[in-house]
């Protein structure tokens, strides 16, 4: 929302002056996302505008700030100027209040007065082409799900909140299944696998894997049964989403919005914060380089990012770091969205170009504490004390810097963000169900496909019966003499005559462009495609 009582530029004179040369920092020849209007002294200036260029998008951010501060309202604004540029973008709707984006906004004496103060003379009730998602469909978006296979062991160790331990014996799990050519599509292929190894058919393959105890894996089991209790199994299972579905434009060439609905998910925050990070690891394997670009190929808002962090095990963090590292020469931007900086860590933080600071509150030695910190990360300016205006930023009001054409850090500004021109609200039930059926992914994701995987191929009744055994009586009488012939390697255990099997050759064969014998994991230990 809005503040009531704005003011803005009074005329010339020299605070004046100085908003036209911390605006002059801002300039561009190209494209621009705008934020805002140059604020000095509480005074709005319309004709100092502070704006990150389009092609620095790709360069990623961070927008941070205390609960009701404006950022979801921030990253609405961003949203719709990269839509309208014919960027696509995807946005984590925790709350369901982006689902706004698809419809015109209303205008009234506040939307009036924000135009007047940050400039925005083209202001219009404007709707934007969105996108329903829903994780697994839980929601009434377009189901999104990912098989075990490629969701891979690291991004789920996350999501059951596995020590390093288990996390190092959960990868040994998945590199058997991956060279036994057993494939875990949803959740009860790996709880079969888990099961399998722990029997007593078992033993022998879970002796070969050297590192796994059988305590562990009864540990692993447990949780991935704690997370089926909970529903997380419909994640996982196909079909699978594809992530090129992301990087779409209307018919009019806007980008279209991808909004990840997670409002029936803020119980479970690991499993929907690192389902958002298989989205982008996926994308990350998935894109070709491109380099520097006029602009990017994607914008990906991370609401709620604390909750990637929270907890989260060393190879995981190292993974996130490596992804915002280098999937900027895929074009792809992310702009981690939470309420203080230091939710992020220092290795991410650093790759962070462009920062967008609502209000700060420091009512505690804690908050005092990371204020002077964020403080610390800022260029030094002399046109504003940070420290007293990170607490006194109005609603929707942020402490901006941004990277430059050039790739040099901009002056430290002041701003007062433009207003959203979509609606900043939830659309109704209805509106969004009639989107989500009309969706071309709809038929694509609807309905849920359960193919013969491990857990069929574990439980299947394959191997032949033994003959029975001979009686007194009746002394079996010796088997004809075959040709010699080579001696194959024995292979005692279950998991040998499953493979050996007619049934599973043949399942193998037809999958093999899908799986493959022995899969390549790359970051977060997901399947390279």
């Amino acid at each position: 929302m809005l503040p009531n009582v704005s003011e803005s530029s009074p005329g010339p004179g020299p605070k004046a002056t100085d908003a036209q040369r911390i605006a002059a920092g801002y300039a561009t020849t190209g494209a621009a996302v705008e934020f805002g209007a140059v604020v000095l002294d509480s005074v709005a200036y319309p004709d100092a505008q502070v704006r990150v260029p389009l092609s620095m998008m790709n360069r990623h951010g961070l927008i941070a700030g205390a609960t009701g501060t404006g950022k979801t309202k921030t990253l609405q604004g961003l949203a719709e100027q990269l839509s309208a540029a014919g960027v696509p973008v995807v946005v984590a709707d925790v709350k369901g209040d982006l689902s706004g984006l698809r419809a015109p906004g209303t205008s009234n004496d506040r939307i009036t007065q924000r135009v007047a103060d940050t400039g925005d003379s083209g202001w219009a009730p404007t709707a934007f082409p969105v996108e329903f998602l829903a994780l697994g469909g839980i929601g009434t978006g377009v189901p999104v799900r990912a098989t075990m296979t490629d969701f891979g062991p690291t991004l789920l160790s996350k999501v059951l909140g596995l020590n390093d331990t288990q996390e190092s014996s959960l990868n040994l799990v998945f590199h058997f299944a991956d060279g036994a050519g057993l494939p875990l599509l949803d959740l009860k292929d790996l709880r079969a696998v888990i099961t399998h190894l722990t029997s007593a058919e078992g033993k022998s393959d879970l002796e070969g894997l050297g590192g796994l105890s059988k305590a562990t894996a009864g540990v692993i089991l447990r949780d991935l049964i704690a997370l089926e209790d909970v529903g997380g199994d419909q994640f996982f299972g196909e079909p699978e989403f594809e992530t090129t579905d992301l990087l779409r434009t209307d018919a009019d060439g806007h980008g279209v919005i991808s909004a990840v609905e997670l409002s029936a998910l803020q119980d479970r925050p690991q499993l929907f914060s690192t389902v958002l990070m298989w989205l982008l690891a996926d994308l990350f394997h998935d894109l070709p380089e491109v380099g520097d670009v006029d602009q990017p190929k994607l914008v990906f808002f991370f609401d709620e990012a604390h909750l990637l962090f929270h907890d989260a095990s060393k190879a995981f963090l190292d993974s996130i770091t490596q992804t915002v590292r280098l999937i900027r020469s895929k074009g792809v931007g992310v702009f981690f969205v939470t309420q203080n900086p230091q939710d992020v860590p220092d290795a991410v933080l650093g790759q962070l170009g462009n920062r967008v600071q609502h209000a700060l509150r420091a009512f505690t030695p804690d908050d005092a504490a990371a204020l002077a910190k964020a403080v610390k990360t800022y260029p030094k300016t002399k046109d504003y004390d940070l420290a007293e205006a990170l607490q006194q930023l109005g609603t929707g009001e942020a402490v901006v810097t941004v990277l430059s054409e050039s790739g040099a850090p901009t002056p430290v500004a002041w701003a007062r963000m433009r207003a959203p021109r979509s609606l900043m609200a939830q659309i109704e039930a209805s509106a969004q169900e009639q989107a989500v059926t009309a969706s071309p992914l709809q038929p694509k994701y609807r309905d849920v496909v359960d193919r013969e995987s491990a857990y069929e191929k574990l439980t299947a009744k394959i191997v032949a019966a033994p003959p029975p055994e001979p009686t007194p009586d009746a002394p079996a009488a010796p088997a004809p003499k075959a040709p010699k012939a080579a001696k194959p390697k024995k292979d005692d255990s279950a998991i040998g005559e499953i493979l050996r099997s007619p049934a599973f050759k043949s399942f193998t064969r037809s999958a093999a462009s899908a799986l493959g014998r022995e899969i390549t994991r790359g970051l977060f230990g997901t399947r390279r495609r």
